[in-house]
């Protein structure tokens, strides 16, 4: 089963708040990977995915980010683990599995939301390197990460996948058509996986955001041309928030 979630800032207050925790713990007893999850719409995940009661293994390039993550998350009295890890590096990824295993003895929720952009620019102007860059990290990774984690969920009799794709993979944003591309990609790589995976009872759909305020997003958001052209087109005429994305991933898990 997929569902679209491609959601626009007009609809996202509402379902920030028709979606936020109220301490249900619904989750109970589930361990949740979530990678680049130590800012931005990564770390609400995360938040959110504690909040409801699971176990979250948090994650980043750089210690003092993990660091700091697990400290605030272990401050709302939330179960986390923090772990380095650059998807785009093999080790990484088997480490992150295995300290997930370690720590919480399985895996049920994969939220692959990390990425990165190294190119602005008309997209014919885009290097081979950071072509590469892109792919590898954005969809390689995302693959090669769902790849490793599946056995796990499968022996748990199932369990969820998130992809966080973007608003740009169905509509190029411009001076970041390579990113684009990319997130268009993952699209296509959500759809090939439903069937294979719907037979291990496990489910796999996609997160499509507009434009949210986080660091990342601050190429788009500080340039003002740029950024009143976004905005002409969102009728609350901001940029969403980071947890108005948090609360649809908890929701995109039914128990079994």
């Amino acid at each position: 089963m997929l569902r679209r979630l491609v959601f626009n800032n007009s609809i996202k207050r509402q379902l920030g708040s028709r979606m936020t925790s109220n301490s249900s713990q619904k989750l109970s007893g589930k361990v949740a990977i979530v990678t680049a999850s130590t800012d931005g719409i990564g770390y609400a995940i995360a938040e959110r995915l504690g909040q409801d009661g699971a176990k979250v293994v948090v994650s980043s390039r750089k210690q003092k980010n993990v660091d700091a993550a697990v400290e605030k998350l272990r401050a709302k009295n939330l179960h986390v683990h923090g772990t380095v890890c650059h998807v785009g590096k093999k080790e990484d990824r088997a480490s992150l599995i295995k300290q997930t295993l370690d720590q919480f003895g399985g895996i049920d929720i994969v939220v692959s939301n990390a990425a990165v952009n190294p190119f602005f620019g008309p997209t014919l102007d885009c290097s081979e390197e950071q072509w590469d860059k892109i792919f590898d990290l954005n969809v390689k990774a995302t693959f090669m990460l769902i790849k490793g984690t599946v056995p796990h969920m499968q022996t748990r009799g199932g369990g969820s996948v998130t992809v966080v794709s973007s608003i740009a993979g169905y509509n190029p944003i411009p001076m970041l058509g390579p990113y684009s591309v990319s997130k268009t990609a993952l699209l296509g790589l959500i759809k090939s996986l439903v069937p294979q995976l719907a037979t291990m009872n496990i489910r796999i759909n996609g997160l499509a955001p507009g434009i949210i305020e986080t660091h990342f997003s601050q190429a788009l958001t500080s340039i003002e041309e740029i950024a009143k052209s976004i905005l002409s087109q969102v009728p609350l005429n901001r940029f969403g928030q980071p947890p108005e994305c948090a609360g649809v991933v908890s929701y995109n898990y039914c128990p079994r």
